[in-house]
């Protein structure tokens, strides 16, 4: 009887290598290589011309202490976080949980929740500039209907920020949305009739049954909202310029300010290290710290 040759058992491996491969050199060629070459940037000033790159140490780091900018850009940024994730995942939940029961027009309120999530970030901010302009814009026009002054939402150093922030929880919360829908299909129903036969009230049941079986999703969307609120960029751009009076800038428009307005590559390579240590830091802590609450099926 003839044998059936053998497969080498390192072929697998090569093979399975070679399938990722086109994955891990994008991966290596736009993110790895990049970080590696912002934290060298960093040690070094800013080229001019013909001019090489001086070597500086830590100089960078330490004009960033003495920066008054970056430590407010830095404070507005954290404030941004706190209010948007946590706002942005408890809305995401709460759209799932009403469009997940059978009611009338649930295809339209599913449609009508994720618009905003196709939108370029750029078209959400125009459109969101009508509603915020003073006078004639469209909350303006609510206020005066009830008889109540002109607010200049993005000219006030008291409103900009949080009008940033309304713009950003409107069009992350329906993506969220789709995530948390996914999770809810996937609770067994037997657990919700069990409750029934309990008489356990609505919140006992979103306490007890809900909330701890989509508790995984909670931690990929708090870590990927988390991720974003330190990515916001397009908005401040396209609606504040971090004005006024720098009460909306944060983080990465920071950057970008420094990097293509001032021209000084070198501190924008270390603002970045920077902003990517505080990301790396702050996911870490919330992975671990939320991992103990989390019931894997």
């Amino acid at each position: 009887m003839k044998q059936q040759r053998r497969t080498p058992h390192f072929n697998i491996h090569v093979q399975g290598w070679l399938l990722a491969l086109p994955a891990v050199v994008l991966l290596a060629a736009f993110t790895h290589v990049p970080a590696v070459l912002t934290i060298v940037d960093s040690f070094y000033a800013t080229p001019r011309g013909k001019r090489p790159p001086a070597f500086l140490g830590f100089d960078q780091y330490r004009h960033m202490l003495d920066d008054p900018i970056f430590w407010l850009a830095l404070k507005n940024n954290l404030i941004y976080a706190l209010i948007t994730v946590p706002l942005s995942i408890a809305l995401a939940l709460a759209m799932a949980l009403w469009i997940k029961e059978r009611i009338a027009g649930r295809a339209a309120l599913r449609l009508a929740f994720f618009t905003p999530t196709i939108l370029p970030m750029v078209a959400a901010a125009n459109i969101w500039l009508f509603f915020y302009t003073p006078d004639y814009g469209l909350l303006n026009q609510f206020l005066h209907g009830l008889g109540l002054s002109s607010v200049n939402f993005l000219g006030d150093p008291a409103t900009a920020l949080p009008a940033l922030m309304a713009v950003t929880v409107w069009k992350e919360a329906g993506f969220f949305m789709i995530f948390y829908l996914a999770a809810l299909q996937q609770v067994p129903p037997v657990l919700y009739e069990a409750a029934r036969m309990e008489n356990a009230s609505v919140w006992l049941v979103f306490r007890r049954i809900t909330w701890p079986l989509v508790m995984p999703t909670t931690l990929f969307v708090a870590v990927n909202a988390l991720i974003n609120a330190f990515r916001v960029v397009d908005q401040v751009i396209a609606m504040t310029g971090g004005g006024p009076n720098n009460a909306s800038t944060m983080l990465l428009f920071y950057v970008y300010q420094v990097a293509f307005s001032f021209w000084d590559t070198g501190y924008a390579a270390a603002l970045t290290v920077v902003l990517l240590a505080a990301l790396a830091l702050v996911a870490l802590v919330q992975v671990f710290a939320l991992d103990r609450r989390i019931h894997y099926r």
